[in-house]
């Protein structure tokens, strides 16, 4: 029994990776590139990436790719099928050995004649810079004001090994959302849950779950945009008046803010603080991000909401897109709490578009953020885009990998050089997570979809990844005791007493606050 196992197995890794009967076949040579899909040549892509397994296009009765670098055992597979998987094992070794390199894809078509075409040979560049292996996401249905079924979903990239952190399918179907994690490290890890399971943060830690409520008289509405400073000890969130406004014709939906603050939440002390810079009575703030050495709090900002209304314009229904938002920063001292002046970074007026969504690359070197037509909800709005910003020069472009459709949520990887984003390019509905390599210099290379053991499964799918961020490791929670934690009563956080509240506009200006040296 045993060896008939093994005589099995034997011939299956002979279908799989090189004919035993049938050698590699030669064609007439066609100068044409071979329509596949995904779109999976000319990229820049990390040694420890999963198979890049793909789908040809073009019309045949059987199908001869070879796959090849400089050095290793190439894979050759022949099928009457036009799908094209590629074994793990065999697919690592070969990038492995192959770093810096291209490695080169040969792909022939037999038609009904028995004729094979071998067309224009197609290549990718390995490179030596590892992505971070895990991928989290929120997996949910294109949602308006219902969001049925959804989870948090982590994603082996260099397999196709995927498993929920939380489905609230186990929570009394409550809403999850708003994932973090600091250094792109898997723990701690934080995140949101609203609805029948009340609105409260969740804060996933080695050794504890913890359940905490963020209203305080400061922000009667609960914390919602988030970013960790890296002593692992703050995070900044911002506080959100929401509303979504529907159309009749193209993009169905807008979320508009009618106003915002932001504001720290001390994790050793269960505290929400604030200062008056970040939650200005005549300024709408939001998206906060710290920078990788916690110095510098960065944030997006416009002019409050009444401020563009006229007799002629009644109703945000009438203004919201003519609200665009500065990227600004403010200095802060985590030792001390003490505060800096804010100062501006890129004025919409400049760029003629909103700017959100900000995020630096953990080595300082570079920002990404979104430009939009209007708002802070870029997702929603076709024309967003990506630009990158020099940190040494203050220089900045649209990045050359941007779409028709909209690119919207980023995040980097640890060690700065793949930057993960967010692209509704496929379909123009729901919006998927694409890679694209950042070197030293700023240039990026061609951006690839996450890589799928059938790749097919794009064209059924109809959920759209939310939030995606890129994690050294998978992040190891009982899914029992967070969801017992997430059902369980929340701890309420407790008001700093430096925080004057004007019932109006939030932090009065006549508390006493420390200012940083400058």
């Amino acid at each position: 029994m045993m060896m008939k196992r093994f005589l099995f197995y034997i011939l299956m890794m002979c279908v799989a990776v090189f004919s035993c009967k049938e050698p590699f076949p030669t064609g007439t040579q066609v100068d044409a590139i071979p329509s596949i899909d995904p779109d999976y040549q000319g990229l820049i892509i990390p040694a420890n990436i999963a198979p890049l397994n793909f789908r040809i296009l073009e019309p045949g009765e059987a199908y001869a790719v070879r796959l090849s670098g400089d050095a290793g055992e190439p894979i050759e597979i022949i099928t009457s099928e036009n799908l094209i998987q590629f074994p793990l094992d065999h697919w690592h070794a070969l990038l492995r050995q192959n770093e810096r390199h291209a490695i080169r894809m040969k792909l022939l078509v037999r038609n009904k004649e028995g004729i094979w075409k071998e067309f224009r040979t197609l290549e990718n560049t390995v490179s030596p810079d590892a992505i971070d292996p895990v991928l989290v996401y929120r997996f949910l249905k294109p949602a308006h004001n219902f969001w049925g079924t959804m989870g948090l979903y982590q994603r082996d990239i260099t397999s196709f090994e995927s498993t929920p952190i939380l489905e609230n399918e186990s929570i009394n179907k409550a809403c999850i959302n708003c994932h973090a994690f600091n250094q792109n490290q898997p723990l701690p890890m934080m995140f949101h849950a609203r609805g029948k399971v009340g609105s409260s943060l969740i804060l996933v830690r080695s050794d504890s779950i913890q359940k905490i409520n963020t209203k305080t008289a400061f922000n009667p509405s609960p914390a919602a945009y988030r970013s960790w400073h890296p002593n692992g000890k703050l995070l900044a969130f911002s506080n959100n008046k929401l509303v979504q406004i529907f159309h009749a014709a193209g993009e169905t939906r807008e979320v508009s803010d009618l106003a915002s603050n932001l504001m720290l939440y001390h994790i050793e002390d269960n505290r929400i603080s604030t200062f008056p810079a970040i939650a200005s009575p005549e300024r709408m703030e939001t998206f906060p991000r710290w920078s990788p050495d916690g110095r510098y709090l960065y944030f997006c900002s416009a002019p409050r909401v009444e401020s563009y209304i006229t007799k002629d314009k009644k109703d945000i229904g009438r203004i919201y897109d003519e609200i665009q938002y500065d990227l600004m920063r403010i200095a802060y001292d985590a030792e001390t709490e003490a505060w800096g002046q804010v100062e501006s970074v890129l004025e919409s007026s400049v760029v003629g578009k909103s700017l959100i969504m900000s995020c630096v690359s953990p080595d300082g070197r570079f920002m990404v953020f979104t430009g939009a037509h209007h708002g802070s909800f870029p997702i929603f709005v076709k024309d967003s885009d990506l630009y990158l910003m020099d940190m040494e020069s203050g220089a900045y472009r649209e990045l050359e990998i941007n779409s028709e459709e909209t690119e919207s949520y980023h995040s980097w990887s640890g060690n700065s050089r793949w930057l993960v984003f967010s692209s509704k390019r496929r379909d123009g509905l729901c919006a998927r997570p694409y890679f694209t390599h950042i070197d030293s210099s700023g240039q990026v290379s061609k951006a690839f979809i996450l890589p799928q053991e059938d790749p097919a499964c794009y064209d059924l799918m109809e959920e759209t990844f939310n939030l995606p961020e890129l994690v050294g490791g998978m992040v190891q929670v009982n899914g029992d005791a967070l969801s017992t934690a997430v059902l369980g009563e929340a701890v309420p956080a407790v008001l700093d007493s430096n925080v004057r509240v004007d019932a109006q506009t939030g932090a009065s200006e006549n508390a006493m606050w420390q200012q940083v040296p400058q």
